[in-house]
């Protein structure tokens, strides 16, 4: 995956993307582009899209640490994963 910086087309596809039926999440994933939308890159972007194949209480879940990633999804237990929701747990 590269580290390449998102362009904006592909950022307005993954804001659209992380749209979710919790309002919970929306919150959280708001913040975070508010702080990280500039500075995305298309790894942290697949990262992200990763993370919304998630169910949205699943997705909840992990946003407040009441499960890990192991115990939701362990094929996304990858350091790019981890970083993207380390992400969004710092916009709590």
């Amino acid at each position: 995956m590269a580290d390449e910086p998102l362009d904006e087309r592909a950022l307005s596809k993954l804001k659209w993307r992380c749209r979710r039926g919790l309002l919970e999440n929306d919150l959280f994933i708001e913040r975070f582009f508010n702080r990280y939308e500039t500075t995305l890159t298309t790894r942290q972007a697949q990262a992200l899209s990763a993370l919304m194949e998630l169910g949205d209480n699943d997705l909840l879940d992990l946003h407040l640490a009441r499960k890990t990633l192991p115990e939701v999804s362990p094929e996304l237990d990858r350091a790019d994963v981890r970083e993207v929701l380390s992400q969004l747990r710092d916009n709590r």
